[in-house]
């Protein structure tokens, strides 16, 4: 009988995976947010009183961008909106100030233009009616949080400025480990005859010089029983060292590969990562009339097994942006994608616009200042903290 055997140059390596490191003790101050108990009006807002006149505030956004309406009232009766003059400033975190004008409009008055995300700012009001000028401070935060120095550095909370970068556009492909061609063997014995010994199994590693089987000549006027060795081959070698990754498209995916071309490869559990170019697109279509974009990887530890399955981002194109975050800080709150920016030893959310993605950075098209520092690393312990401290969308 004969026997194929599959040699290997290369023991196989042993991953280790490793676990992120746990939260930190929270000893972080969160600041409490907009929602403490406090007086509402008919409409639901906030009510500031002085003596017997008293304002609503309220932020209307169904279906329309958040903007202030103000209900005026003396002795708990309502106050035409035409005989009240208000003004609103918001003093918000990175020293920016809003201020709102108001226009009567039915029964309230309008606020002259939106107020943007986060709704997080200290309050000042003026209002005048009948002679009499009333005014209010109060704070109003949401997503906000204030982290010691040494707390946030003891946590691996990283921060950095937002700024340009270049946006990678992708083709997201799978496909296999294959063994080199250019690199295999078939061995045969010599002669015809009868196998004495094998001394190697499958999955072995082997060097120059190494026997791997004996075999006895049918010349020879001695009779053994046992395997024959014919003409065909016995061993199959194939040095691992250096491996091919074939990647499969199709459709508009396929017509945008060329040889050349950078790609990201990831194992299936994303313990291996390796940058190459495509050597080459194969001429002849794969499984599904696909094309096969041919990847040559360096293996000397083994990491890439012929057969594994990968993930690969191709890069086609790139552009730079004026403004990007890395993804590695992009958090959810509330209905947004966002990011936390710093102040000090103040954290708080902005809520961002975003355009194109790479999978390392996120165009911003809204939301964010340039040069603004935001959290790269570690931004779910903010989230977290924020959610701990109670803070919530309310006006």
């Amino acid at each position: 009988m004969n026997r194929l055997l599959l040699l290997t140059l290369l023991c196989p390596l042993l991953l280790a995976a490793c676990s992120p490191s746990g939260d930190p003790t929270n000893e972080a101050a969160g600041i409490q947010a907009a929602n403490e108990d406090y007086e509402r009006g008919p409409h639901n807002g906030r009510l500031l009183r002085d003596g017997d006149f008293a304002l609503e505030l309220t932020i209307y956004e169904t279906n329309v961008p958040p903007h202030y309406r103000l209900y005026a009232y003396r002795d708990g009766n309502p106050v035409a909106p035409e005989d009240v003059t208000a003004i609103v400033e918001l003093s918000r975190l990175d020293g920016e100030v809003n201020r709102f004008t108001f226009t009567p409009e039915g029964d309230y008055l309008a606020g002259s233009g939106e107020v943007t995300e986060p709704h997080s700012f200290d309050v000042a009001v003026t209002a005048e009616q009948g002679g009499k000028t009333s005014t209010w401070t109060y704070e109003s935060y949401e997503g906000r949080v204030t982290i010691p120095a040494a707390i946030a550095e003891d946590a691996g909370i990283r921060v950095e400025p937002a700024g340009p970068a270049v946006i990678h556009d992708a083709v997201r492909l799978m496909g296999t480990v294959e063994l080199d061609a250019n690199r295999q063997a078939l061995v045969g014995a010599r002669f015809p005859g009868i196998v004495r010994s094998v001394s190697v199994q499958q999955g072995d590693s082997v060097r120059r010089g190494q026997t791997l089987a004996v075999i006895e000549s049918n010349d020879s006027l001695r009779t053994y029983t046992g395997d024959v060795a014919g003409a065909g081959a016995l061993f199959e070698l194939a040095d691992l060292s250096q491996v091919w990754i074939d990647l499969r498209a199709i459709g508009t995916d396929a017509e945008r590969l060329k040889p050349g071309q950078s790609v990201r490869i990831r194992s299936a559990t994303g313990s291996a990562v390796v940058e190459a170019t495509i050597g080459r697109l194969l001429p002849v279509a794969g499984a599904g009339q696909s094309v096969i974009a041919r990847v040559s990887v360096p293996n000397s530890e083994g990491r890439w097994r012929p057969g594994m399955t990968v993930a690969a981002e191709v890069a086609v194109g790139s552009r730079e942006v004026a403004l990007a975050v890395k993804e590695s800080g992009l958090q959810r709150f509330r209905d947004f994608t966002v990011v936390f920016a710093q102040v000090g030893e103040t954290y708080e959310v902005r809520m961002l616009e975003l355009g194109d993605r790479d999978g390392d950075y996120a165009e911003v098209l809204g939301g964010l200042k340039p040069g603004t520092p935001y959290v790269t690393e570690q931004s779910f312990l903010i989230r977290q903290d924020i959610e701990k401290s109670g803070a919530s969308h309310d006006h």
